[in-house]
């Protein structure tokens, strides 16, 4: 009976060998906050992006890609991997509610906290190797050859808490051979060249099946100068060289038979005004701050995500809160404070996030949520850029990009949703995601 077990194991082992080899490659690079007006409408932003736009001429694309609620950075990643909504994957903003700031400003950075599959789940069950450099909400992923997203500093201690955080021995031999990872949040293009770098070391060696690669610069450029400014154009062209250096080395990896696929995660909006939603629960007594201004206990607190957020009640059966909360923000609202929707419980589950708050409030563009617990409600900031708003303004949606073999050329496959994303890349690598609600955009609908 061992033996028999045994030979079934071993069988077992090399059919998924042999399914693995016969699968092509995909490769999925993010460019945070890439709008997709920039690659479509290039010419007209006086863009040089010959890589991006080679993905227009030769493969699918989409007008636009409506995300998911709040559109930033964590939500979003974990929802093109999962092909689910945050109410459903779990990763509901980039930081996990935290009131008392007990939590040090930490992100939602590890993968145990996602309650989906993700593709990286699905490929290795199939035998894939799969890689990883930056991918946020990766620390602990099931990835083959694994560079995390994590950070506590900006010292060469980051690397080394990476090399504990990634797979074994992989940060110390990538560093080997193409030089030192950026040490702690940094995402100028200089960092950004070296992830690249290591992105093409790892498709060069370890020649996964699945790779994953983040870039940050233009997100970091448009929240400090906006978007369509001249230093996040100036970005975005640099970055465009490393998503061919990118392409390059998975093609030549893999003798072409290689899929590409560019996303981002959510567009951006100019803002200049700052809505301090805990400041008005503050002033109607929800909020009750302590000798130093620190939240000492609270009845309802607005839970951020840039330019939307979700109300949560610390008695979800206190409806007395309930109503006063929401007499609260009808006040903010009626003094042109920039809110742009009060969203019930109800609306917010359509469209898929906060689903533990109370109500959900969304901004209007060109105001953005501010961090103070006191004193005004509605202040001016500095000018900038930033997103986080509810997922059906045009100014919020992401890119979309696909080539490689039978993937048809110039072909607009207009607006798109962010769910679709997974299923999709799923299915080039014949696997299936069970759980996702979004579709394969190859196949007829």
């Amino acid at each position: 009976m061992k033996r028999l077990l045994f030979a079934l194991t071993l069988l077992l082992a090399l059919s998924l060998s042999v399914l693995a080899q016969q699968r092509p490659t995909v490769v999925v690079i993010s460019i945070d906050g890439l709008k997709p007006d920039y690659i479509i409408e290039a010419d007209k932003h006086n863009l040089k992006i010959p890589h991006l736009r080679r993905f227009v001429k030769e493969g699918m694309y989409a007008t636009g890609m409506v995300g998911v609620l709040p559109t930033v950075t964590y939500p979003s990643h974990t929802t093109l991997v999962t092909g689910v909504s945050p109410a459903k994957h779990g990763i509901l903003t980039n930081l996990p509610f935290d009131p008392y700031s007990k939590n040090m400003n930490g992100w939602y950075w590890y993968a145990e906290d996602i309650k989906a599959p993700t593709l990286w789940d699905v490929a290795t069950k199939a035998g894939l190797t799969t890689a990883n450099v930056d991918w946020p909400v990766t620390v602990g992923a099931n990835i083959t050859f694994n560079i995390a997203q994590y950070w506590r500093a900006s010292t060469a201690d980051d690397r080394k808490l990476l090399r504990a955080l990634s797979t074994p021995g992989l940060l110390t031999e990538v560093e080997r051979a193409v030089g030192n990872y950026p040490e702690g949040y940094n995402y100028t293009i200089p960092a950004e060249r070296q992830r690249a770098a290591i992105s093409v070391y790892l498709l060069e060696k370890k020649k996964p099946q699945l790779h994953f690669a983040y870039l940050s610069a233009l997100d970091e450029e448009q929240h400090a100068h906006g978007p369509y400014s001249a230093k996040a154009f100036e970005t975005l062209e640099e970055l465009d060289s490393l998503i061919g250096q990118i392409r390059t080395a998975a093609e030549k990896a893999n003798g072409g038979r290689v899929y590409i696929c560019v996303v981002s995660d959510h567009g951006f909006a100019w803002t200049d005004k700052e809505v301090n939603l805990n400041a008005a629960l503050q002033a109607a007594g929800l909020i009750e701050l302590d000798d130093k201004r620190r939240v000492k206990s609270w009845r309802a607190f607005a839970w951020y995500g840039g330019g939307a957020a979700g109300i949560v009640l610390n008695d979800p059966q206190d409806e007395a809160t309930r109503q006063k909360v929401q007499e609260v923000l009808r006040q903010v609202m009626a003094k042109e404070s920039g809110i742009d929707r009060i969203l019930d419980p109800q609306q917010a589950q359509k469209m898929g996030g906060f689903p533990n708050a109370a109500f959900v409030v969304t901004l209007k563009p060109g105001y953005r949520l501010g961090s103070k617990l006191e004193g005004e409600i509605v202040v001016q900031g500095k000018p900038g850029g930033t997103h986080g708003f509810a997922p059906d303004l045009p100014e919020m949606f992401a890119s979309f990009l696909l080539t490689g073999p039978g993937v048809p050329a110039g072909v607009n496959l207009k607006m798109i949703d962010m769910r679709d994303v997974a299923p999709t890349l799923a299915g080039l690598l014949n696997l299936k995601l069970a759980d996702a609600e979004g579709r394969d955009l190859l196949k007829k609908k």
